[in-house]
């Protein structure tokens, strides 16, 4: 299994792994949906016009899909790529601080590791 390296908004610097293949394809819908304006969505807007487009081989049922969008979510913060908003509720849009390509990448965050034992 491929794995991808993920970091946090809410704990700079630190990251995580996770499967490449579930992460791709979250990071693709949560990028689908997200408005480039403000309000932006909440974070139960952004999850209901997620699931339709979510690949039912990855995501059966929608399994799990909000654990994915929000470690997506803090993700796409944490690389400046997504914006949220102060107040409640929380509410997302996409930043246009980012480079021309929309991948700006922190330090090391996206590297893709091809099998666990690389770790």
């Amino acid at each position: 299994m491929a794995v991808i390296e993920v970091g946090n908004v809410n704990h700079p610097g630190k990251v995580r792994y996770v499967d490449a293949e579930k992460y791709s394809a979250m990071r693709s819908a949560f990028l689908q949906v997200l408005p480039k304006t403000e309000p932006g969505l909440t974070i139960a807007e952004t999850n209901a016009r997620i699931l339709p487009l979510l690949s039912a081989a990855i995501f059966p049922g929608g399994a799990k899909a909000g654990w994915w969008a929000k470690t997506v979510q803090l993700d796409l913060e944490a690389k400046g790529l997504a914006v949220r908003s102060k107040g409640s509720p929380v509410r997302l849009w996409r930043s246009d601080n980012h480079a021309g390509d929309g991948h700006r990448r922190a330090r090391n965050s996206g590297r893709v590791v091809q099998d666990c034992e690389d770790l």
